[in-house]
């Protein structure tokens, strides 16, 4: 009895060793990084601007407190239009909420970089996946503010997640992550908005010169419809690519 025991727990230990030494079906690879396409009117003193900053910054700092900061402001950002409705006040505020995504959404990643602590798949998941709260907020407030039509408003989100999603299936397939397209990338159209901001407060009733519409309405439509023709440009092209990369 005590022999078969012995043999029955043997065997257990043989099965539990041999089940440990099992590699997975799937086997892990190693992550490789999209090639990041950054060619917008800022990118170059961006670049350096970053650097800089990076240097500097105390090392109880790190990414995910960029990270945060980011996702935050552009948050109160939202927060700040829709109170522009009733105080214009909101649209500076705005403003400033702007400034503050831009230095944690910018610099987060150029951290990581400098201090050679970069997470690849954490930090492209967690960056884009905010900026896609990020513009929903964003947008959002913009419609409750009343200086653009909520239509518009909403058509910018769509186009802008759109594209986003254009330039997020181009980086797994091809292996390329644009940043910018057509010379415009994020810090320009926070520029855009600033500079929009800025004249609204000391003229809330704006117009574009030669339209009747308000100043955001037409600033607004000219951008979605840039942006979906960049969205289906890109995406002809990238298919184009891919089947020729793949021809059967």
């Amino acid at each position: 009895m005590h022999s078969l025991q012995t043999a029955h727990t043997s065997k257990m230990q043989k099965d539990s060793n041999s089940t440990r030494s099992v590699k997975p079906f799937f086997p892990q690879r190693k992550f490789k990084n999209a090639t990041r396409l950054q060619n917008s009117f800022t990118a170059a003193i961006e670049r350096k601007a970053l650097l800089w900053l990076a240097a500097r910054l105390p090392v109880s700092i790190n990414s995910d407190h960029l990270t945060l900061l980011g996702f935050v402001a552009m948050f109160l950002a939202g927060c700040s239009y829709a109170l522009a409705r009733w105080n214009p006040w909101g649209l500076l505020l705005a403003t400033l909420c702007l400034a503050l995504n831009w230095f944690g959404d910018s610099l987060d990643g150029t951290l990581a970089r400098v201090r050679n602590r970069q997470r690849p798949r954490y930090g492209f998941y967690v960056d884009h996946i905010i900026d896609s709260f990020g513009a929903l907020f964003l947008m959002g407030g913009l419609a409750l503010s009343g200086y653009i039509d909520w239509r518009i408003a909403m058509g910018l989100l769509v186009a802008f997640l759109l594209l986003s999603i254009e330039s997020y299936l181009a980086s797994y397939t091809l292996g390329i992550f644009r940043l910018s397209f057509a010379k415009f990338g994020p810090t320009e159209i926070r520029i855009l908005l600033a500079i929009a901001n800025t004249v609204l407060f000391f003229l809330p009733t704006a117009r574009t010169p030669g339209w009747s519409h308000h100043l955001l309405d037409v600033g607004g439509a000219i951008a979605i419809v840039a942006m979906t023709a960049m969205a289906i440009f890109a995406a002809v092209s990238h298919t184009l690519a891919l089947y020729r990369q793949e021809t059967l």
